[in-house]
């Protein structure tokens, strides 16, 4: 409650300062012509010791001089509403922490939109890590995951611009867009010398967060519950699909968080009650003073069948949650790879005027209270997909032929291999054979049979990679978890 009230105090006094029309009131009025040098006596301190907390009156004096110097004195004239922004900003800077942002009125209005049913853009969650735009998780199926983005992919510029200074949410704005228009994002890869080019043409971002299916197999069924994100109505959504599958008769459950970002801590606590056998903690909430509080399921009734999470790099926040739960409380197997390591709640904090503080308010720990942040959840199954699923998308500003090389060439080369064809070597080496798995490529999807690869060859190849990913039966992860089921 104390911080609560120095927040308040803060902005209201700040409200004060910055009136209509540029005037001022309530407002100290400081001589800045001269610094004046006043003779005081010193008191000894010890160099280790840490400065001492300033007083709240202190604070807001020494901001208010601040913001007065550089109002009034400023070789140009600046706006006061971009000074206190930039006051706040800095404020969240000082906490290291890509998660803890402030969201101007229409930067606020457009989060609250992406909780809707849908919205336009691109279709990917991000952060700010280290100063760089971040790629969190592209959403399942949207324009991000099928321009081949990736998590950790980090943005540089948008549009040929650079956005060295921009404000994650600044940068989000000129990411997101009408549906059917261009965005060109260039990334820098984890592993990848060069930076890539992407163009991202924005659509309709429908937020349907549960998929499912219904594979039967040797006589058995296995229920195939997707979770593309945690949003308001995503735990009855999945509650109503779960329930319908037991009247089915289903064997198994495999339960797919891959590439999901998160959502509502609420969310995934509702659907941990549904799954997590009674007495045994969903999740724990650590808060800033240690205290932790544990969320314990409710079920009165354990599964009798078995249960597997798949997980991935994309797989981050209340997706973490769900796996870690159900891998230590519920003892399951968890297939894939370890997800992307964020351990933190944040909760918007409305700021009285439209803006917003979305602020980081808790730590979550594991059902037996561990740390996943910047770590992630491993999987109790360690499976990769194939090689193609992780290859970059081919930028053709020449034309690739034989006797080249380069990292384009590589990935045209595994693409080809995940295909079905023989390019001899993945080295990047444009070698005779990579030339004759081109022809037969190109004569197979009735291109001229040059055994070159241009733009039109590099597109097509792309697009036939894209449905290679979705086929299931390319799913390295999926067949291991419904393999696992059957053994049972």
């Amino acid at each position: 409650m104390y911080i609560n009230r120095k927040v308040v105090a803060f902005f209201i006094i700040v409200a004060l300062l910055v009136g209509a029309g540029g005037t001022y009131a309530a407002m100290t009025v400081f001589d800045v012509s001269a610094p004046k040098l006043v003779k005081t006596e010193t008191q000894k301190q010890d160099p280790e010791a840490p400065a001492p907390e300033p007083a709240l009156d202190d604070v807001l004096e020494k901001f208010a001089k601040a913001y007065q110097i550089i109002n009034q004195s400023y070789v140009e004239e600046v706006e006061g509403q971009k000074l206190l922004e930039g006051a706040i900003q800095g404020m969240l800077e000082t906490l290291n922490d890509p998660y803890s942002v402030y969201m101007d009125q229409r930067t606020a209005k457009q989060f609250m939109d992406s909780l809707d049913s849908h919205f336009q853009g691109i279709g990917a969650e991000v952060s700010m890590t280290n100063g760089k735009v971040t790629i969190v998780a592209p959403f399942r199926d949207s324009p991000a995951e099928k321009a081949g983005l990736r998590p950790n992919d980090q943005i540089i510029r948008i549009d040929g611009e650079g956005i060295e200074g921009l404000s994650l949410h600044e940068a989000v704005l000129k990411i997101r867009g009408e549906k059917g228009t261009v965005v060109n994002l260039t990334i820098e890869r984890p592993g990848v010398s060069e930076p890539i080019e992407l163009a991202v043409t924005r659509d309709d971002i429908p937020i349907e967060t549960i998929r499912t299916s219904l594979i039967e197999r040797n006589g058995q069924k296995i229920a195939l519950i997707e979770i593309t994100s945690f949003s308001e109505g995503t735990a009855q959504d999945f509650a109503e699909a779960l329930e319908e599958y037991e009247k089915q008769g289903i064997t198994g459950l495999i339960i797919d968080v891959r590439g999901n970002p998160g959502g509502y801590l609420r969310s995934v606590q509702e659907i941990g009650h549904l799954l997590v056998p009674e007495g045994e903690p969903i999740v724990q909430i650590e808060g800033r003073n240690g205290k932790r509080e544990r969320y314990i399921s409710t079920l009165k009734q354990e599964k009798d069948y078995p249960i597997i999470t798949l997980i991935n790099k994309g797989s981050a926040s209340a997706s973490e949650i769900l796996a870690a739960a159900l891998k230590e409380a519920g003892g399951h197997d968890v297939v894939g790879e370890t997800t992307f390591g964020k351990g933190t709640v944040q909760q918007a904090l409305q700021m009285g005027d439209g803006s917003e503080i979305k602020l980081t308010l808790y730590r979550w720990l594991t059902s037996s209270g561990n740390n996943i942040n910047e770590v992630g959840v491993e999987p109790t199954i360690p499976v990769k997909q194939p090689d193609f699923f992780y290859v970059a998308p081919i930028n053709v500003e020449e034309t690739l032929k034989y006797d080249m090389m380069g990292e384009q060439i590589k990935n045209a080369q595994i693409m080809l291999k995940g295909l079905g064809l023989e390019p001899g070597r993945v080295d990047g080496y444009f070698g005779e054979q990579t030339k004759n798995a081109v022809t037969a490529f190109q004569r197979t999807n009735d291109l001229p049979a040059t055994g070159e690869i241009d733009e039109k060859t590099a597109q097509t190849l792309q697009e036939k990679i894209i449905e290679a990913v979705r086929d299931k039966e390319n799913d390295n992860q999926l067949n291991t978890a419904i393999e696992l089921i059957l053994q049972r």
